[in-house]
């Protein structure tokens, strides 16, 4: 990279097709706020200035932008793409090198994609243009090409005539060139056409008036995907799923039914995993090789250890780690505890704010009490102790290396390495209880059957 990059991030738009309360930039794909996906993207292809430009409705995404480390430009009223632009040319007054234009509603170009967009310009192109070629065309812009294949104007679907609009490469608003070019030719955008706005592709043309070349860069048309609607959002996740899909398997994990198992866009995961049907990874999820990631388990924040089981139906939440051959099994629920190399959690069990020792065993039901309408306390269990089926143990709580604890037992207070717990009601029988229950229930419904 020979010259320094910005980005400039478009995010104003209204998003009224979306109808929610959120605004649609900060709508997720993979887990992630669109605008972090673009933020990301610019971060990842060299630039060193990014500037967000938002509207006067979402100071939402303001405060987004700058939390992300952008800086931000207001656009008011919104007065087209070109207009938008505009909005962040203060930002940016100093910047001698290259700014390209992104956007916060399309969240899947990838930085590889990008940087073909910069290499057009540095191979001697003045402005480089980001297309594609869907089935459908529909209302995009269309990308006039010459006889040589550089580009030779946009032309909006609402202005693009009968021939102009049979053209298939189109636009997907992604454009570079040098920022003193750039702002310089949208100086002399002007708003007649059949929106009354400033469009930012009219740049092309007059780059070409001026006798400059454009370049077209064609990409994926999943890449360029954008987001408008709830249908589009869904398209979008779909579009992401599937690439994650296709990359994990090519990066050797097994998925044994691909379309069931569902990513988010940080997910880690080692070659030799399995993964069954109906899963669902969350943000910040980490598996090592050789693990095996049962059916329709769910898993977020974790992280999951060489050659350890989770599930079927596990749900493993943030700050749970899963030690190298340990066993979460069916209905266990992990949060924010450690489970040591060999420890097993088989069945219908919560482990919440816990350590369990290496080859610790938990039995069915039991549950760490971790919580007093306030505060959030400690269970601590060492290796090779064994806790009884419906163990209570009430936080803070330890139990010794070695130990046991009966079935049943609740635990209160801390139990010495290598000792039995016991904490039961010593069980007793009252004779004829039974019987002389169900007569006077039966005895008192009698009653009110007679009184109706």
């Amino acid at each position: 990279m020979s010259r320094t990059r910005a980005a400039i991030i478009l995010a104003a738009g209204q998003g009224t097709r979306m109808k929610s309360k959120t605004v649609k930039v900060l709508h997720p794909v993979g887990g992630r706020p669109m605008l972090d996906w673009a933020v990301a993207l610019a971060g990842e292809c060299g630039a060193g200035d990014i500037v967000t430009v938002y509207g006067a409705h979402s100071p939402a995404v303001k405060g987004a932008a700058e939390a992300l480390g952008t800086r931000t430009a207001l656009q008011d009223p919104p007065r087209g793409t070109g207009h938008a632009v505009q909005a962040a040319r203060e930002a940016l007054a100093d910047l001698g090198g290259d700014a390209i234009v992104l956007y916060a509603d399309t969240p899947l170009i990838t930085a590889a994609t990008v940087s073909r967009v910069f290499a057009a310009l540095e191979a001697g192109a003045s402005v480089a243009v980001l297309g594609f070629e869907p089935a459908d065309p529909a209302a995009y812009g269309r990308l006039i090409t010459n006889e040589a294949g550089d580009l030779d104007r946009i032309v909006e679907f609402k202005d693009a005539n009968e021939a102009e609009r049979a053209v298939g490469l189109v636009n997907s608003g992604v454009l570079a060139a040098p920022a003193e070019l750039l702002f310089d030719l949208l100086g002399e955008v002007t708003n007649d056409n059949a929106n009354g706005e400033y469009y930012l592709t009219d740049v092309v043309g007059l780059a070409r008036d001026r006798g400059l070349r454009a370049a077209v860069v064609i990409a994926d048309g999943d890449e360029v995907l954008g987001v408008n609607s709830r249908a589009d959002l869904a398209a979008a996740e779909a579009a992401f799923q599937a690439r994650m899909r296709t990359q994990m398997m090519a990066d050797g994990v097994t998925l044994v039914a691909p379309e069931t198992v569902f990513f988010a866009h940080d997910t880690q995961i080692a070659r030799d995993v399995v993964i069954e049907p109906n899963v669902v990874f969350g943000p910040g999820v980490v598996i090592e090789e050789d693990a095996v990631i049962h059916a329709h388990s769910h898993i977020e924040g974790a992280h999951v250890g060489r050659g350890a089981h989770a599930g079927p139906f596990a749900r493993l939440r943030p700050g749970a780690e899963l030690g190298a051959g340990s066993r979460v099994g069916n209905f266990v629920e992990i949060k924010k505890s450690q489970l040591a190399e060999g420890a097993k959690v088989s069945h219908l069990t919560y482990i919440g704010d816990a350590s369990i020792g290496a080859n610790a065993n938990i039995g069915a039901g039991t549950i760490t009490c971790n919580y007093d309408g306030y505060d959030k306390h400690r269970t601590v269990i060492g290796a090779n102790a064994f806790i009884g089926s419906n163990t209570c143990l009430v936080a803070p709580v330890s139990v010794g290396e070695g130990a046991f604890t009966a079935t049943g037992t609740i635990v209160t207070s801390d139990v010495p390495a290598d000792a039995l717990c016991l904490a039961r009601t010593p069980q007793s029988h009252k004779s004829g209880w039974a019987a002389r229950f169900h007569a006077a229930k039966q005895a008192r419904k009698s009653r009110k059957d007679s009184q109706k």
